[in-house]
């Protein structure tokens, strides 16, 4: 009998969610002895880490679809469909995921098809355009049903979902995202050389992500400053995008500026986030929030917007972390004051992000696929 071979055909920008889940789940699929197939449009993302890619070969392989535009790699992912008949397949974001509806008819296979969306369309599409809204709310409400499972990473997207475009919820399975690999629970991470990770006299708060609106790192500066005006502290900001400037001129602004960076994008975050004393996390709104839980896993306090949806879920309604209301910086100002006051031991932060653990997340997803956890067989 032949192995299952499991598909992802996947187009990103190379440093989003869906590339994160991509470079942890994959390889972690293909240990449990499935056979695995990344499916790329050409210049686009995710790139695999080189290190799990060569540790799960020969069972994973990376393949160019052949084109640059999503629509125009249709008919290669009909002829793989037809040729490969993977047990399954599963696509992110709705362009993505619209040409594997297609494919997926046009072929004429058996292959599951499994959907997913990692944010919350209600808000994402707000800024968008009418015809962007219309199409990515209709073909969510209208094509989807056509799937055999649309996947969330939290219980506050899939209900947004539903709410949003009439999918039935019972169409939408909410599967952990893969975000930490289990060795990072236990691992002790040497500051970064920055002169600020040395100064204990000064403690150091950390925020991450792309410098864009969704990320409001404005509410976080002015918070910042209100805090700042009481005691002494520093604020890092790791990542990039159209908003740096902005940034800079809001810290000059508040009179904050020597005391604000913005170091750039960290391909690999950990050493700042273990090593900070506390990290910030403002968006207005998410699919789940990975990097706060990753700083969870390391055990660094954090305060987070209330933000839709995944904070609240994450932090269990606040039992491991404040929740404020987004866009408040006074109230994101008093969080921070209490919480480096008062921080919760690392061994109880850790816990919550337990759940979101890699392995954890590759039995969730591997049961929404309808397979077991291990291929039959193997090992």
């Amino acid at each position: 009998m032949a192995e299952p071979r499991i598909a992802f055909f996947l187009s990103t920008s190379g440093h989003s969610g869906v590339d994160r889940v991509a470079k942890n789940l994959l390889p972690a699929i293909a240990r449990r002895g499935y056979r695995v197939d990344l499916l790329k449009v050409r210049g686009h993302g995710p790139k695999l880490n080189t290190a799990d890619a060569q540790t799960a070969a020969p069972r994973l392989r990376i393949l160019d679809l052949g084109h640059r535009q999503t629509y125009a790699c249709l008919p290669s992912l009909v002829r793989y469909l037809r040729r490969e008949r993977p047990a399954a397949l599963l696509s992110d974001k709705d362009r993505v995921n619209r040409t594997a509806l297609l494919a997926r008819a046009l072929a004429g296979v058996e292959t599951r098809l499994l959907l997913r969306l990692g944010t919350t369309p209600s808000l994402d599409l707000a800024s968008r355009g009418r015809w962007e809204r219309w199409l990515q709310r209709t073909s969510i409400g209208k094509l989807y049903p056509f799937a055999d499972q649309v996947i969330t990473p939290s219980r506050g997207a899939a209900d947004d979902i539903a709410r949003y475009t009439g999918l039935a919820r019972s169409l939408i399975q909410v599967a952990p995202s893969p975000v930490v690999p289990e060795s990072l629970f236990d691992t002790t991470l040497t500051p970064p050389e920055h002169p600020w990770f040395q100064d204990a006299d000064w403690p150091l708060i950390l925020g991450a992500g792309e410098l864009c609106g969704r990320k409001d790192f404005e509410t976080l500066l002015r918070g910042f400053a209100l805090l700042r005006a009481q005691r002494q502290c520093r604020l890092m900001i790791i990542g990039r995008g159209r908003r740096r400037e902005r940034l800079l001129a809001l810290a000059r602004e508040l009179g904050v500026a020597e005391d604000f960076t913005l170091p750039g994008f960290i391909p690999e975050p950990y050493a700042y986030l273990a090593n900070a004393d506390l990290f910030a996390f403002t968006s207005r709104w998410e699919g789940l929030g990975f990097v706060l839980i990753e700083a969870l896993a390391l055990g660094t306090p954090v305060v987070s917007t209330d933000c839709p949806s995944g904070p609240s879920e994450i932090l269990q309604a606040g039992r491991y972390g404040p929740l404020v209301p987004v866009g408040d910086h006074q109230a994101l100002a008093a969080a921070m004051a209490s919480t480096l006051a008062a921080p919760l031991p690392a061994a109880t932060l850790k816990q919550a992000a337990r759940g979101y653990g890699i392995e954890a997340a590759t039995d969730a997803y591997l049961s929404a696929m309808r397979l077991p956890p291990w291929r039959p067989g193997f090992g």
